[in-house]
């Protein structure tokens, strides 16, 4: 059996996440992200490039989800597909395309933060207790 395999994106947020629908099941997240892009020289030193942006989106529980737990500068990993549309300027059809996240979270290389092990049954925790501003009890001794 071969192992279910996404596209995968990692990058950092680069502008405010907006959140379109909130009150209903087609909520949409949306978000412009940058991603980092680096070059290796014949010497084996990485020079760094100039970011790429592209729009990333999400719908539906997860995209409720993710607006409150993204802010602008945080760094994602995030699986999911590509897809394209048409966009009409001043006349002009142009091509675009987007990341559709199906699964998203804060790049554990740059992000620390805490682990909620509560059961997913539960409702989600209210919005402050998302920004991680306290800390979990310390279980010591054991």
């Amino acid at each position: 059996m071969t192992i279910p395999t996404d596209l995968s994106l990692h990058g950092f947020i680069a502008t405010a996440p907006e959140l379109s629908k909130p009150d209903s099941k087609d909520a949409r997240f949306f978000a412009r992200v940058g991603v980092e892009h680096w070059r290796k020289e014949a010497d084996g030193s990485f020079t760094k490039l100039d970011p790429t942006f592209h729009n990333l989106v999400m719908y539906g529980a997860s995209a409720k989800r993710a607006y409150a737990r993204f802010r602008v500068g945080d760094q994602f990993v995030a699986s999911g597909y590509i897809t394209e549309y048409e966009k009409t300027w001043n006349e002009q059809t142009v091509q675009r395309e987007q990341f559709v996240a199906k699964h998203i979270g804060h790049d554990t290389t740059w992000t620390r933060y805490s682990v909620d092990r509560t059961p997913a049954n539960q409702p989600d925790p209210p919005a402050d207790h998302l920004t991680g501003a306290s800390e979990p009890p310390r279980v010591v001794g054991l």
